[in-house]
């Protein structure tokens, strides 16, 4: 039962992430109440220079960032700290793309004391969360979406990322 994760390498420095990706994608999933089975995601695991052309391209924003997310469908909830519209099978299964930055990722591992591989767990469900709706863009949205991360987290015996 877990998620069928397509991970394009383009920084060796990224060999060992399938096992992490899969179990994070497979946990955010479960996390909401899904199959994770049932669908797809592509990670593309880059470098700092990598993800800031793509941030730029996409958001504006020319410089780099940990994760980037782009959902195969809208599914955002109308109003501030609902719930968004989770994918309905058969159509829905491929939920999209996701691109995660070591560099980034590593620094800030360093500079929160964190273990990299926690911080990139919690970077991949951020990810998938966004994949499946949640934003953090509004204020109720944001505590919706630390709150699933944080339990999602939790039961795979990740400390909160919020404390």
């Amino acid at each position: 039962m877990t998620a069928q994760i397509d991970i394009l390498i383009e920084d060796d420095r990224w060999s060992s992430l399938e096992t992490t990706a899969t179990v994070a994608c497979t946990a955010a999933l479960a996390g909401v109440g899904l199959d994770p089975s049932a669908f797809e995601i592509s990670i593309l695991a880059c470098d700092d220079k990598r993800i800031a052309d793509l941030n730029a391209d996409f958001r504006q924003k020319g410089t780099a960032t940990n994760v980037l997310s782009w959902p195969s469908d809208e599914r955002g909830a109308e109003h501030d700290g609902d719930m968004p519209t989770l994918p309905q099978l058969p159509m829905d299964a491929e939920l999209g793309d996701i691109a995660i930055s070591y560099d980034t990722c590593a620094r800030e591992a360093a500079e929160a004391g964190k273990p990299f591989d926690d911080h990139v767990t919690h970077l991949i469900v951020h990810g998938t969360l966004h994949l499946l709706g949640f934003d953090h863009v509004r204020e109720k949205d944001g505590d919706l979406m630390e709150r699933f991360e944080t339990e999602i987290l939790g039961k795979l015996d990740i400390p909160d990322p919020y404390l």
